[in-house]
């Protein structure tokens, strides 16, 4: 068990042992206190966010008891103070992910100025504040708090942590009126702010936008002329060598071996073939003179013949 822990039991027990009314009726502003001394509690974005779920969790429970009591009149029946909710809720969970100091902070300063949120509020509802569902009038009041009191929280995040909280706690449809609501406070709670975002989503869209608004040029054959020209164009080197470059590499051809050995092949299979041809097509002198004995005793012969 941590020192934290203890401490936080021990606070506890310290409130059971005050919550009679005559105890609290001669108590001190001291005692109404938090203690904002701690040093060991986490303050990241995550710590935060927690902070503000256990927040919801203990202003709908003052709303449902307390807070309507008061409303209705019936004093007597107040027993559950915000920082008994707040004493109770570190002794019954591990709060050692979470930010006690905002989650404090909450719980003291949002029901101290219960009437004047609930004045935001009411400003932008279609309906009495009365008729909002609990859960849906404790998101709203973190929202206003964090949007007037807390200028240092961006109003979108406020905005996106509301729509967790419901999402979370709240019913299906209740981030609609939500989102409305604190959309149109911070419109009058961080106009600056607001103003100032909406400049700068218009200059990013226009900058967007640009690039494809510009015309691209037509390439007519002159410029194609001169692309190619300067494509080919070499800059010279001091040495006189042309200067060779990644974007304007020089392609050498180089000889295949296996081609050039074929090509060779084929042409000498060829020039053997047509010598061949020639050979046979020119007559020598003894295949002539063979060829017209031949022909003489043909023609000898068949005289003869018809002489017979």
């Amino acid at each position: 068990m941590t020192d934290q822990l203890k401490r936080a039991i021990h606070e506890a027990k310290t409130a059971k042992t005050t919550s009679n009314p005559t105890d609290k009726a001669g108590a001190s502003s001291e005692e109404q206190n938090f203690d904002m001394s701690e040093s060991t509690y986490k303050t990241t974005h995550t710590a935060v966010r927690k902070a503000r779920r256990f927040a919801m969790q203990g202003l709908y429970e003052w709303l449902v008891t307390d807070r309507r009591f008061d409303k209705d009149g019936k004093l007597g029946w107040k027993d559950n103070a915000p920082h008994d909710i707040a004493a109770r809720t570190r002794a019954t969970n591990a709060m050692h992910t979470v930010h006690i100091g905002y989650y404090h902070e909450m719980m003291r300063d949002i029901p101290e100025q219960i009437e004047a949120l609930d004045a935001l509020i009411s400003q932008h509802l279609d309906r009495d504040i009365d008729k909002l569902d609990t859960v849906e009038h404790a998101i709203l009041l973190i929202g206003a708090y964090e949007l007037q009191n807390r200028l240092e929280v961006p109003y979108k995040v406020v905005l996106d942590e509301a729509m967790k909280l419901n999402n979370h706690f709240g019913a299906t449809d209740a981030h609609k009126l939500i989102n409305a609501v604190l959309d149109k406070m911070a419109t009058d709670l961080r106009d600056l702010e607001v103003q100032a975002d909406i400049k700068a989503n218009r200059r990013s869209s226009q900058k967007a936008a640009a690039p494809a608004a510009q015309p691209q040029p037509q390439t007519t054959d002159e410029t194609k002329a001169v692309t190619n020209a300067d494509d080919t164009s070499e800059t010279p080197t001091t040495t006189g060598k042309p200067r060779l470059s990644a974007n304007k590499a020089i392609k050498r051809p180089r000889a295949n071996k296996a081609q050039a050995n074929i090509s060779d092949y084929r042409a000498s299979k060829k020039a053997s073939a047509q010598g061949h041809n020639e050979a046979a097509a020119t007559p020598t002198p003894e295949s002539t003179a063979a060829d017209v004995g031949l022909h003489d005793s043909n023609l000898v012969n068949s005289d003869e013949k018809s002489k017979d």
